[in-house]
């Protein structure tokens, strides 16, 4: 599922990305509309997904960061 969430952000990204671009290119009024409204659907969809994943961990927020241990004086 880790790759799908990749895979959907990245694919939502692009999309929203390339809207941007061609509305700036002056691109038809339709095309975009209907490349925003996929857009938004596709982004709601990978929030939904990635929110209602199985992803578990260990970590706690006593962990701090992992690089940095909250006691360690450097």
């Amino acid at each position: 599922m880790k790759s799908l969430g990749f895979i959907l952000l990245a694919l939502t990204t692009l999309i929203l990305v390339l809207l941007t671009v061609l509305s700036a290119l002056g691109f038809p009024f339709g095309f975009l509309f209907y490349l925003m409204c996929i857009g938004q659907l596709l982004l709601i969809f990978t929030v939904y997904k990635i929110l209602t994943d199985n992803y578990t961990t260990t970590k706690t927020f006593n962990d701090f960061y992992e690089d940095h241990s909250i006691g360690s004086e450097e």
